[in-house]
């Protein structure tokens, strides 16, 4: 009970935040623009990514610009998957997605101005201390969202589509389409708190781990998930001929490797020295999630 009101808290100061810096553009923007960028990025959601990044970052300053970027650049990556020409999915967190409501056209562009508006969000919060580290973990978001991690999984997903016939390419894809951003959330944060190289090779293994079992955590829900929970419709992925490791290895061995990546990632988490009891619950929260 502990953890899940730590949870609330934290994400209701992410939301909060989230909210002040789109307020920056209101009348200064053509107006569906606007909501339509808004009404996607304040629906809710877990803020998982940037959640992980405000715990290894601690309190540095320039961690909360970081943090709200992440969160942008997911949210144009779900407004764009939701396209007919992606997934056509119809629900995004308990709501119409966006090009449902605001049509195609303007969701299109409410993603394209999240994107962009994530990298003015990092630009401006670039601090007059530990500049060089803030640099470096720019980077790493910028290249986890790019053609190297986020976008190009996407790519090999959509030219895959319902062809993957080893699980070392679904694993590939699975990587840099979404556990791209969680290791970037990770690994950013790592670096801003000045983190050491050994603690970075235990981060970036557990960053992995997490980051895998998300999408993993994600196919099973889509098989056994609650809609009025997970806040979308089930059976998207057999609709849309996806291959998932339920797919490959069935419901039974698909939930013995969640666990077994839930165990590989405490390990790496205390072999790394960080002692954050927030965040091992969080870790479990990721693997053990209905929603």
């Amino acid at each position: 009970m502990i953890f899940l009101e730590e949870l609330d808290r934290k994400r209701a100061y992410i939301e909060v935040n989230l909210a002040c810096r789109m307020e920056e553009l209101k009348g200064k923007i053509p107006t569906p623009l606007f909501e339509s960028m808004e009404y996607s990025l304040l629906a809710g959601g877990k803020r998982i990514r940037p959640m992980l990044l405000l715990e290894m970052a601690g309190s540095m300053e320039g961690s909360l610009p970081l943090a709200l970027a992440l969160e942008m650049i997911h949210t144009y990556s779900l407004i764009h998957d939701d396209l007919p020409a992606m997934d056509n999915d119809s629900m995004r967190r308990g709501k119409p997605t966006n090009h449902m409501v605001y049509g195609e056209q303007i969701a299109i562009l409410a993603g394209d101005g999240l994107l962009n508006f994530a990298f003015e969000t990092l630009l401006d919060g670039i601090p007059r201390s530990h500049a060089d580290r803030y640099l470096a973990a720019m980077r790493i978001v910028a290249e986890a969202a790019g053609v190297q991690g986020m976008v190009g999984g996407q790519a090999d997903d959509v030219q895959n589509e319902g062809n993957i016939q080893d699980i070392d390419t679904l694993e590939s894809i699975n990587k840099r389409k979404t556990g791209a951003l969680i290791k970037a959330s990770v690994m950013a944060g790592a670096i801003m708190a000045n983190k050491t190289k050994e603690q970075l090779k235990y981060l970036e293994q557990y960053s992995e781990n997490i980051g895998l079992v998300f999408q993993i955590v994600d196919d099973l829900l889509d098989i056994t998930g609650d809609a009025s929970r997970t806040g979308k419709e089930t059976g998207n992925d057999s609709k849309n001929n996806k291959i998932t490791y339920p797919g490959f290895y069935g419901l039974e061995k698909t939930v013995k490797i969640v666990d077994e990546l839930y165990h590989q990632s405490l390990d790496c988490l205390h072999k790394s020295g960080i002692s954050n009891d927030f965040l091992v619950e969080l870790t479990g929260f990721i693997c053990n999630r209905d929603y």
